[in-house]
């Protein structure tokens, strides 16, 4: 098949937006005598005007010849799949060989098949992630209409859409994904093949519908992802306790968990929440009506101990029913993060001793939460400026001396 091939008049790509190291790349491998272009995610963002995360690397050189090219920057990955990443100080470039036949992720099991540009292509998902990039002469080529479908917005699969979802059931959250990031349309014949496919996501593997999500809390598009989960009733699959909440009616609070989330990642360019902090806002408002419900509508006061175990029972029934191996180290903070609202705001309404607070090391995602839960509920600005200031006199006087832990974010990963 011929490809469509776009040259930089038309294609309206920002050189400038392109890493330099990328184009080193890039070039290394063309003056080595292959074929080399940037392809999939990186291409899309350029075209549709956004700064591209990542910048992967297709090629005809094998992996071993990459590796020669690149030496001691370059460590080969993968035995399924071989693939190179070449290093640039904190940078990694994934740089893999063209290859040919269907490739299912989990279903298959040898995938180094080398094969052509376009063969590689047809193994893509949708054809806005189909397009290769040629840096040597700034053109776009084009196996299978992504370009069209890019400037009309418009999602669809390559090859037949229902075939493709059985073969790797995360595509439907990708296609979910890429619907709440860009506002693209899904085309018709691509959306009718998701719902007799959605039970297939039951087969795939836990922990990489599991980063598919993470990633989406962490997007800036959090709110429409999870709007669109429960719109195709993918919801339900993966958080059945969340997904009969959210359909009642303090439960669109979720949603606007998620939206201030969004805010403050737009605000920031860049996501700086922890990943705990992040999967509270699934939890929280879901706990504030059982604390209701078990014990203020009974005139009984929940102690702090009945507040844990309530909210390690819930954590575990909302993000285990589906996921199993749900990281523990998530949820433990995320227990003491929901945990740690009651000592910032105790049902009481008591004041608290706030010294005490400062020194438990899961203080200051505690006060993080805290912080959205401000965002969505004014009444509690007031309250977390004094604490918020506080605890900044505090660390100022010393206090950061005894205790000061600063959780790592969670592990940073592709987009």
């Amino acid at each position: 098949m011929k490809p469509k091939v776009y040259f930089v008049e038309d294609t309206d790509i920002d050189p400038a937006l392109i890493d330099t190291d990328a184009l080193f790349v890039l070039e290394s491998l063309r003056n080595a005598g292959h074929t080399a272009y940037l392809v999939g995610g990186s291409v899309r963002d350029l075209l549709t005007k956004r700064v591209p995360k990542d910048f992967d690397i297709s090629t005809s050189a094998l992996p071993e010849e990459i590796k020669k090219i690149f030496q001691r920057r370059c460590i080969l990955i993968g035995r399924r799949f071989r693939l190179a990443h070449v290093r640039f100080g904190p940078k990694i470039f994934e740089v893999s060989t063209f290859r040919s036949g269907e490739n299912a992720d989990d279903l298959i099991v040898h995938d180094n098949e080398w094969g052509t540009p376009e063969e590689d292509v047809l193994r893509r998902d949708f054809t806005i992630n189909g397009l290769f990039y040629d840096s040597s002469n700034h053109s776009v080529i084009d196996f299978v209409g992504g370009w069209d479908d890019i400037h009309k917005g418009v999602l669809k699969t390559i090859g037949m859409p229902e075939v493709r979802f059985r073969q790797d059931p995360v595509r439907i959250l990708r296609l979910i994904k890429f619907q709440a990031r860009f506002g693209f349309k899904i085309d018709q014949e691509t959306k009718n093949a998701v719902a007799p496919c959605i039970e297939e996501i039951r087969k795939s593997s836990q922990a990489r519908i599991l980063e598919e999500i993470l990633r989406m809390l962490e997007s800036g598009a959090a709110e429409p992802f999870f709007r669109l989960l429960a719109e195709h009733n993918i919801l339900n699959i993966l958080f059945p306790s969340l997904t009969r909440f959210i359909h009642t009616p303090v439960g669109k609070e979720v949603f606007h968990y998620l939206s201030v989330v969004d805010k403050l990642y737009k605000h920031k360019g860049k996501n700086t929440l922890d990943r705990a902090v992040l999967s509270s806002c699934l939890v929280y408002t879901l706990l504030e009506q059982e604390l209701d419900m078990q014990y203020l509508s009974k005139k009984r006061m929940p102690h702090l101990g009945e507040i844990t175990i309530l909210t390690s029972e819930l954590v575990k029934r909302i993000l285990t029913e589906m996921f199993t191996h749900f990281p523990r180290r998530i949820s433990a903070m995320m227990i003491a993060i929901i945990v740690g609202q009651y000592r910032l705001t105790p049902l009481s309404g008591k004041r608290t001793h706030h010294e005490r607070m400062f020194r438990h090391k899961d203080f200051e995602l505690a006060l993080i939460f805290f912080k959205l839960r401000a965002l969505v509920n004014e009444k509690l600005v007031d309250t977390y400026s004094t604490i918020r200031n506080h605890y900044r006199e505090h660390l100022h006087h010393g206090g950061h001396r005894q205790h000061h832990h600063n959780h790592p974010h969670g592990r940073r990963r592709k987009h």
